[in-house]
């Protein structure tokens, strides 16, 4: 039942589209082959989704019948925006041609014009840009991977840990890889940084711990720099996305989920803390469970803060940017450098250095990609290591972050 209205949706939406085709050509196979590849299209899409089972939860074939519907649905969505502005000019020279004719003793025969093909072909020029963003997306954006660098000033930097350089990753979501050679390659890519620490914040799987059983190897190849290897839970590590049939069950994987981090070296913060030290001087590192204004509050910045002064250098690992913005950004205790995720950029936007950035997710989130600077307390929200609902990245490139500590006045 729940199928009935998107498929009318659909249905209408292709019908719309159609007039393209039949505007610009009028070869009769040609309009067949394509209503043959449009209910082939939604017949594969129907059929992944009818079967979805809700106790494994999003698979590879649910990611590419996703992929597959976006890439045909978006465009036909520009198509049906270009045939209904021609149909209200249409319906309004119809109108004007009636009224004429009525008044004035015209002889009009046709009160409707016919489409023009100019405007069908016009419009199947734009549709086909985000066509081939969406499909450069699936085959190269989501293994584009991108460092990016940023150096942070801090007055209240300890002298020894001027220059110490860390390396963030977020969001992994390795349920959703389907080329190892592009993971292997981006774990050397990490390594290349060499910086003094490495951290990962959270969303280690989609939600098996399973999913990770084939990667174990690729990621335990991470090198451990000099100062350690740090993550934290984000939400997806809780299995809180699928229906269990015991919550023991839930429970044993969420517990494997939590293994597979100290697996590829990794020491898991559970609102804990850890203190890197360095020539007789230390920084702290506080890592939250997953904290979000939307969704799970695991975290707990007191419990995760014990021991922790307020005058301490603190780095915290939160997984949802909406933490910092609703408790960390203006907490007493002054955390310095928040470090999240989660939003992955939407996996879909555009940003020019400088000039432009935007995606949908930022009627969603304050802060949901880059670094952020409020009062000397800095937030870098990571755009993501992998992907997840939509197989690709359009615009929005997965990132690995390297950020430079410096003591001393931010220069003007």
């Amino acid at each position: 039942m729940r199928w009935i209205i998107p498929l009318i949706l659909y249905i209408l939406i292709e019908i719309y589209a159609y007039q393209v085709m039949r505007t610009i050509t009028k070869n009769q196979w040609l309009q067949i082959a394509y209503l043959v590849f449009s209910l082939l299209v939604i017949g594969y899409v129907i059929y992944v989704f009818a079967n979805y089972d809700r106790s494994v939860g999003p698979t590879k074939y649910s990611l590419r019948a996703s992929g597959l519907l976006l890439v045909t649905l978006v465009p036909k969505l520009i198509l049906v925006l270009f045939m209904f502005g021609e149909d209200i000019i249409r319906l309004c020279i119809a109108g004007y041609t009636y009224l004429t004719n009525t008044f004035f003793d015209g002889n009009a025969t046709q009160y409707l014009p016919d489409r023009r093909k100019f405007i069908s072909q016009l419009a199947l020029g734009v549709a086909a840009i985000p066509f081939a963003g969406l499909v450069h997306g699936i085959f190269r954006g989501k293994y584009n991977f991108k460092v990016i660098n940023h150096v942070l000033f801090f007055d209240d930097l300890p002298k020894a840990f001027d220059g110490f350089r860390l390396t963030q990753i977020s969001d992994i979501h390795s349920g959703s890889f389907d080329e190892a050679a592009k993971i292997e390659y981006a774990v050397d890519l990490i390594n290349q940084q060499e910086t003094d620490l490495l951290v990962f914040t959270g969303d280690i799987v989609n939600t098996m711990a399973s999913e990770m059983d084939d990667w174990i190897d690729t990621f335990k190849g991470l090198k451990k720099p000099s100062y350690g290897k740090y993550s934290i839970l984000g939400n997806h590590d809780y299995g809180e996305y699928v229906t269990w049939d015991t919550e023991q069950e839930k429970a044993a994987n969420f517990e494997a989920i939590k293994e597979v981090h100290s697996k590829i070296d990794f020491r898991l913060l559970l609102n804990e803390n850890a203190f890197v030290e360095k020539d007789g001087e230390r920084i702290a590192i506080v890592g939250v469970e997953n904290w979000g204004h939307n969704f799970k509050k695991a975290g707990d910045l007191t419990k995760a803060s014990e021991g922790v002064s307020k005058e301490d250098f603190k780095i915290l690992l939160s997984h949802d940017p909406s933490h910092w913005e609703y408790e960390v950004r203006k907490h007493e205790d002054h955390y310095h450098l928040t470090l999240s995720g989660h939003t992955h950029g939407f996996q879909f936007g555009i940003e020019i250095p400088g000039f432009l950035k935007w995606s949908p997710v930022q009627y969603v989130y304050k802060q949901w990609a880059g670094m952020y600077d409020e009062m000397g307390r800095y937030l870098n929200v990571n755009r993501g290591f992998g992907f997840h609902a939509f197989p690709g990245r359009v615009g929005i490139w997965p990132e690995i972050t390297v950020i430079e500590l410096r003591k001393g006045p931010k220069p003007t």
